[in-house]
């Protein structure tokens, strides 16, 4: 898991080369799923980049797919799984630089933790408190 990952200097080295290129056209098609509310049909698509991406960039799509999920489960109720995405989702920007390949990463992690504080406050059983103004589209530059 990324808590346990210790990224090498050459692996910062190519995050950092890699967030300096464009998104691929699937980032930008997924992307523009989860700004529209699809959080599952925008998961397959990143999902399956994260899979055939050997960059260290692949790690932002994963962050965006699972704080997308962790949007699906607020919006169905689950208090546990929405939580759990987002701390995996976050684990994983964590890694990425501010900006990376359009996306304003620090804009996304710091709206991933207000969504998160907001769960928290919530409560299980109670994601109907949680302010939906707090899933955000993927910001970007």
């Amino acid at each position: 898991m990324a808590r346990d990952f210790q990224p090498s200097a050459e692996w910062r080295a190519r995050m950092d080369r890699d967030c300096g290129c464009a998104l691929p056209a699937q980032a930008l098609e997924a992307i523009a799923l989860f700004n529209a509310g699809e959080y599952y049909k925008q998961h397959d698509i990143l999902e399956a980049l994260w899979m055939a991406t050997e960059s260290p960039v692949r790690e932002l799509y994963r962050a965006i797919l699972q704080i997308g999920i962790a949007y699906y489960h607020t919006e169905a109720g689950n208090w546990r799984g929405a939580l759990k995405m987002l701390d995996r989702g976050l684990r994983w920007a964590d890694l990425a630089p501010t900006r990376c390949q359009g996306v304003d990463v620090e804009a996304l992690r710091q709206n991933a933790r207000r969504l998160r504080r907001a769960i928290i406050e919530a409560g299980p059983g109670h994601l109907d408190r949680v302010d939906r103004a707090l899933l955000t589209p993927v910001p970007m530059l």
